[in-house]
């Protein structure tokens, strides 16, 4: 297995107008690997991500995938490479959908009947059942409604579905901001597994530092823009993660 980090920022940088959002941070990320990303409001967090994913371009500094510079200029280009990003509002599902809807939404199986091609709605349920249940969630059938799920349910349906799609690298933007303790747990359990089972990479930003802690194999901590730490978890605590972003 080569050494090379999945993903490589080298000198990333972005500002709007005055305001210089980044500061030639770098940052790596190695296959199987949880990195915890923290900082203040304002430390650079979600603009970091949005590069990776596409949505916004650095004005200076690289991006090395598996190895070779890329160019990610829209979210599908992202998502070809194989990252994918969860939002805190879940925002790429849609609640009135149901599960499987959600699940394969634009990614739907068909299989030929003659000269036709139809939708393969047996072969996606049982991929549903199945991948849902994977990351324990009981669901009674895959057509109901996404939304009598709830807010951490709605969350490993999001994980399940770039796990199954063979993404290496998923960013999860406050997963955790608005569950309870069961509901946390539950989503802390399922970015492990995608870690353990599937292999996935994952960036996990949170202001919750207990949270990150739990997760992480490593922490990176930005203040305004610019890259302040990049610690293994054992050297470093929450009370220290609490100290550094205060």
């Amino acid at each position: 297995m080569s050494n090379l980090p999945l993903l490589k920022l080298e000198n990333i940088s972005k500002s709007f107008g005055g305001f210089k959002a980044l500061k030639e941070v770098n940052l790596e990320v190695h296959n199987r690997e949880v990195i915890g990303l923290i900082g203040d409001n304002g430390a650079g967090k979600t603009t970091l991500l949005n590069i990776i994913m596409g949505i916004l371009q650095p004005d200076a500094g690289k991006i090395y995938f598996e190895g070779r510079e890329v160019r990610i200029s829209s979210p599908q280009e992202a998502r070809n490479l194989g990252i994918e990003m969860v939002h805190q509002n879940l925002g790429d599902l849609i609640t009135n959908f149901s599960i499987v809807n959600n699940f394969f939404l634009g990614k739907e199986l068909c299989r030929k009947v003659g000269f036709l091609s139809i939708l393969d709605r047996r072969t996606m349920n049982e991929i549903v059942m199945k991948r849902i249940n994977d990351v324990g969630i009981k669901l009674r059938t895959p057509n109901q409604d996404l939304a009598v799920l709830s807010g951490g349910e709605k969350q490993a349906v999001a994980i399940a579905r770039c796990m199954h799609f063979g993404s290496k690298l998923l960013l999860l933007d406050e997963p955790t901001s608005a569950l309870s303790v069961k509901e946390t747990d539950k989503v802390l359990r399922v970015v492990e597994q995608a870690r353990d089972q599937n292999g996935l990479s994952v960036i996990f930003v949170s202001h919750l530092l207990t949270h990150v802690y739990t997760v992480s194999d490593r922490i990176v901590v930005l203040a305004k823009g610019e890259k302040i730490a990049d610690l293994k978890k054992e050297e470093t605590s929450v009370a220290e993660m609490t100290r550094m972003i205060s």
